[in-house]
C-alpha cells in the first residue's frame, strides 16, 4: 500500500508561505493554552460586562491593531452586540463625543504603550467608562489603566525580522471572534436575528424563508376536486407556475396537476376526465417558515419546479417556484 506523503513545495515563495502559516498556527495554539491558564477569567469578565451593557462597545486601535479592531467592531455589530470603531487620532479631535457613559471601550495595542490611545484612555477614566485592554503588555500603561486586561501571549511573529504584525494580528482577530461568538451565545442570538442584520447578498438569501418569496392570494393556482381537466389546463396556463393545486371542499390540498401529468396522458381523452383522475396525490409541500435553501433542496431532490406552501392543516396558502429562489440568490 502506498502511503500518502506530503510533498514539500519546491518554490521559495511556497516554503515561505508554509513558514508563515506554521508561525501563526503556533500563535493560535499559544492563545488556546492561555485560555486554559489565566486568560479565561478576564475573558469571562469581558463577556459578562459587555452582555449587560446598555450602550455600545467602542473599539479603538491604530495601525494593524486598528484594522483588526475595525473588523472586531463589525463582527460585534452583525452578531447582536452594538458596536463601532473610533480611530484614536480622530477621537483626540472631537470623536470622543461619540462615546457615552453607557458604553464600554475595547482598546487594542500589542505593546500597550500606543501613545495615540492616551486621549481615549484618559477620557474613559475621567467619565468612568469601562475600559478593556487587548494587549500583550501585561505591565503596560494601557494594562495598568484598564478595568479588564485580555493579556495575549507574546508569540513569535511570522515576519522573519519579528517586526511586522502578523501572528499578533491573527491572535487579536481570533480573540475578537471568540468574544463575538461568546456574546451571541450569551444573548441567544439566532439565525432569524442574524438575517435582520444581513438582508442582502448571498447570506440574506440563505436565511430567507419561503414566506418571504412565495406567491399568494389571487396568484395561487388552485382548482377544486371534480374540475374538468380542460379547466385545470386553463388555470395552469394562466398562472404559469407549471402546476395547479387541487383542493377538496374543506380547502385541504388533495393533490397537484403538473404540465408533466398532462403531457404523459395526451393519449387519453382528457376532455372527459376530472382532475382527480390525473393528479398526483400527497404532493411535496413546505411551510412558510421553511428556509429558502431547504425549499431549493427539495426542488432539486425531487426534480420539480414548484412547491405548494401549506398551513398546519394542509391548506394551500402560497406557492414558490424555483425562479423565485434563483431571483433572490439561492442556488
Amino acid at each position: 500500500m502506498t502511503e500518502n506523503i506530503l510533498k514539500l513545495p519546491d518554490s521559495d515563495a511556497a516554503r515561505s508561505a508554509i513558514r508563515t502559516i506554521k508561525a501563526e498556527k503556533t500563535g493560535l495554539a499559544d492563545l488556546e493554552r492561555a485560555l486554559g491558564n489565566g486568560l479565561a477569567q478576564p475573558f469571562e469578565d469581558t463577556v459578562q460586562r459587555l452582555v449587560s451593557l446598555t450602550g455600545r462597545v467602542v473599539v479603538s486601535g491604530i495601525g494593524k491593531s486598528g484594522h483588526v479592531g475595525a473588523k472586531i467592531a463589525a463582527t460585534f455589530a452583525s452578531t447582536g452586540t452594538p458596536s463601532f470603531f473610533v480611530h484614536p487620532v480622530e477621537a483626540n479631535h472631537g470623536d470622543l463625543g461619540m462615546i457615552t457613559a453607557q458604553d464600554a471601550i475595547l482598546a487594542l495595542s500589542w505593546s500597550g504603550e500606543t501613545s495615540e490611545l492616551k486621549g481615549i484612555v484618559a477620557y474613559s477614566r475621567r467619565f468612568s467608562i469601562p475600559l478593556i485592554a487587548l494587549t500583550s503588555g501585561e505591565n503596560s500603561t494601557l494594562a495598568r489603566e484598564a478595568d479588564i486586561v485580555l493579556c495575549l501571549p507574546k508569540s513569535q511573529e511570522a515576519c522573519p525580522h519579528g517586526l511586522a504584525p502578523t501572528t499578533s494580528a491573527v491572535m487579536q482577530l481570533a480573540i475578537g471572534d471568540a468574544l463575538a461568538v461568546a456574546l451571541l451565545e450569551a444573548r441567544g442570538f439566532t439565525a432569524v436575528d442574524f438575517k435582520t442584520f444581513h438582508p442582502g447578498g448571498k447570506l440574506g438569501a440563505t436565511l430567507a424563508h419561503v414566506g418571504d418569496v412565495m406567491h399568494h392570494g389571487d396568484s395561487l393556482p388552485l382548482v377544486s376536486l371534480g374540475t374538468p381537466v380542460p379547466e385545470a389546463v386553463m388555470a395552469l396556463s394562466l398562472k404559469r407556475f407549471g402546476c395547479v393545486g387541487v383542493i377538496g371542499e374543506d380547502g385541504v390540498l388533495a393533490g397537484i396537476v403538473t404540465d408533466g401529468d398532462i403531457a404523459r396522458r395526451l393519449d387519453k381523452n382528457l376532455v372527459e376526465m376530472k382532475v382527480e383522475e390525473i393528479m398526483t396525490k400527497n404532493p411535496k409541500t413546505v411551510r412558510r417558515n421553511t428556509l429558502a435553501t431547504s425549499a431549493m433542496g427539495l426542488l432539486n431532490l425531487y426534480n420539480i419546479s414548484a412547491l405548494m406552501v401549506t398551513d398546519d392543516d394542509n391548506r394551500p396558502i402560497g406557492i414558490v417556484h424555483f425562479h423565485d429562489l434563483l431571483r433572490i440568490g439561492v442556488a
